[in-house]
């Protein structure tokens, strides 16, 4: 089940959806209008919590991915 975001054309809100199939019908949930345009997806550009990056980069690096390390932080690990 793919989440998609959406753009309703008679209120302009936005909100994301969870599509089961490609049958289903979206409608906004302010409105109930189905004049939609899908949009692309934005990708979290900020970790709000410093503490969770830390974890995800430590397992990374334990598991041997260093591909979010620059040079000098490879050397400290």
């Amino acid at each position: 089940m793919p989440l998609y975001a959406y753009l309703c054309n008679g209120c302009e809100a936005e909100f994301e959806l969870l599509v089961r199939s490609s049958s289903d019908t979206a409608e906004c949930p302010a409105c109930g209008s189905a004049r939609l345009t899908q949009q692309v997806s934005r990708i979290c550009k900020e970790i709000k919590y410093p503490a969770i990056a830390r974890s995800w980069r430590r397992r990374a690096a334990a598991e041997g991915d260093l591909s979010n390390f620059n040079k000098a932080e490879r050397g400290k690990l």
